[in-house]
């Protein structure tokens, strides 16, 4: 019996509420090269590494003048920038972290994003402390929807994989962290928040406030 024991957050519109600004940032710098995309567009690939977010729409779009891996560079300076300047928390993003550390939890982060903007954000909204293990999906073979990035966070962490609760935002990190075998929370998207594949996971939540001794216990006796 795995005693679950661990807690892995995304962070991306789950810890800090950098979507939209991802949105706008694609936009401005798509917009440089005669792309137009509209915020459905831009829904499509949340969740996914930047560079797998640029291929799709290059292979899409077909647009000349800039290089994939330069859009990509902007993109991310872009919102590294925007998050710094603006990047709010998410709701109950102190309550969750207090919460997991005041029980002893292991605690680890595992992102699509960059490294660089993962620790920029920790940074800004100063919680880089609360984890043991941080890992960006940009070091993996593969991305979300694929575990690796989970699965190389839990080992950092010294815990099995059946012994940790994974919370998402995104189809695709839920998708990660079920194929890792985690027990997973999703707090959805708000435009998203009907779509019928997050009855994948284990529980779902409207805010991270949500959740409490009640809420664990029930993933306890998953």
């Amino acid at each position: 019996m795995h005693m679950i024991n661990t807690v892995i957050f995304d962070m991306d519109g789950l810890l800090v509420d950098s979507e939209p600004l991802w949105g706008i940032a694609m936009r401005e710098v798509f917009a440089t090269v005669g792309v137009t995309l509209t915020p459905e567009l831009t829904h499509r690939t949340t969740g996914l590494r930047t560079r797998e977010v640029v291929s799709y729409w290059h292979n899409y779009f077909k647009w000349e003048g800039k290089s994939a891996e330069q859009v990509t560079n902007e993109i991310i300076d872009s919102v590294t920038q925007k998050i710094m300047a603006e990047g709010r928390a998410m709701e109950g993003l102190t309550y969750i972290l207090d919460f997991f550390r005041e029980r002893n939890f292991k605690m680890g982060l595992a992102s699509s994003s960059p490294l660089r903007l993962i620790e920029a954000v920790l940074g800004h909204l100063q919680i880089k402390e609360s984890f043991q293990a941080v890992y960006s999906a940009e070091f993996e073979d593969y991305g979300k929807p694929h575990p690796a990035v989970y699965l190389a966070c839990a080992k950092a962490l010294n815990s099995d994989p059946l012994e940790c609760i994974a919370f998402e935002d995104s189809v695709t990190g839920m998708t990660a962290a079920k194929a890792a075998r985690m027990t997973t929370v999703v707090v959805p998207e708000p435009h998203n928040r009907q779509d019928p594949r997050y009855a994948l996971a284990n529980m779902k939540l409207d805010s991270l406030l949500q959740f409490n001794d009640q809420q664990l216990t029930l993933l306890m006796q998953h």
